[in-house]
């Protein structure tokens, strides 16, 4: 007896489009950090890094919908509208999907908050956005618990996420003011000051 693999189309769209989701919010995510702590200074770089910054975003945000909408057709899941979009509620793992579901939403409106910067004020948006560590950490989460059963998916999330983990201690660390410097001696001098 043979199965026919389209019957498990629905499911194998909606598990690719997750993987693309997490891989792009990733991508954002460290691409963010990495701007945050001015990690890159050559000149005509910080342009290139936002738009790619905010393209993976949006591309994240396009793939996540896919990946919810597609569970629709999943003949064994049968979430219904309900199930992919109200929080806990789908009868499969519903801590770790309503998990993905909560980053959904939180990515949407952090992602979006973007576009209304202006309005909001840019210190409120910077204060808004730091939070989306929260939705990378809720995305590792979710496909943790919801959807690893793929074998390769956990460790290259290990190597994916090692370097966000890093950019996101660096950022945490407390900044030395501008213009302080380290003497030989491993103390800080400020030019200037006697």
């Amino acid at each position: 007896m043979t199965r026919d693999p389209l019957e498990h189309g629905w499911w194998l769209a909606s598990r690719a489009s997750g993987i693309v989701a997490l891989a792009l919010i990733t991508l954002s995510v460290g691409v963010g950090l990495a701007m945050a702590g001015k990690a890159f200074r050559k000149p005509g770089l910080p342009r290139r890094l936002m738009a790619l910054h905010e393209h993976a975003a949006l591309g994240g945000l396009i793939a996540i919908a896919v990946h919810g909408i597609t569970l629709l057709g999943d003949r064994w899941l049968h979430p219904g509208p309900a199930g992919i979009a109200v929080p806990f509620v789908m009868d499969y793992r519903p801590v770790y999907t309503g998990l993905g579901i909560v980053a959904g939403y939180l990515a949407a409106a952090l992602g979006l908050s973007f576009y209304a910067r202006k309005r909001i004020g840019a210190k409120l948006w910077r204060k808004l956005h730091k939070a989306t560590i929260a939705v990378y950490v809720l995305a590792a989460v979710h496909t943790l618990g919801a959807g690893s059963d793929v074998a390769w998916l956990r460790p290259a999330m290990l190597i994916t996420g090692a370097p966000v983990l890093y950019l996101l201690a660096l950022r945490m660390l407390p900044q030395r003011p501008r213009g302080e410097r380290r003497t030989r001696t491993g103390t800080s001098a400020v030019p200037g000051a006697s």
